[in-house]
């Protein structure tokens, strides 16, 4: 199948078809005679399996990592255990953070007072203000940036 068939089928465009053909995640298929690139069932199998872990945000890194390891699926599974435990705790690190997001956006729309006339929106003064009021991720010391 061509190229474009073949993203369909996988479910995403032609350029991310080539981004991992590029990345070596997909091995660069076979062209036919008139140069097209050629992919058989094998190499759709391959991108679902990549499509999938992306759906489940891992990272392109991990995706070869797993790649790697299905080539040898009874050896593998505890280094399989170990990835995922890793990406959880990513995952959960990420949802904390987000949930301070979330206090932090909710504090800062409690503080509107609707049409005020004259007087300046507090939302927009506590973002000019920021650096003196809270800590945030774009204030906070490059150091315990992460």
């Amino acid at each position: 199948m061509r190229i474009g068939e073949f993203a369909a089928r996988g479910g995403c465009d032609v350029q991310t078809v080539r981004f991992y053909e590029r990345e070596g995640l997909l091995a660069a298929p076979d062209r036919d005679a008139s140069g097209y690139r050629s992919y058989a069932d094998g190499d759709l199998a391959r991108l679902q399996f990549i499509r999938h872990c992306r759906s489940l945000d891992v990272p392109l890194r991990e995706v070869r990592q797993l790649l790697a390891l299905a080539n040898t699926p009874r050896q593998s599974c505890k280094q399989v255990d170990a990835l995922l435990d890793r990406h959880i705790a990513q995952v959960r690190r990420r949802l904390r953070a987000l949930a301070a997001l979330d206090e932090q956006l909710v504090a800062l729309r409690r503080q509107c007072e609707g049409a005020n006339g004259d007087k300046a929106c507090a939302i927009i003064e506590s973002f000019m203000h920021a650096t003196q009021e809270h800590a945030c991720a774009c204030h906070a010391e490059p150091s315990s940036a992460t």
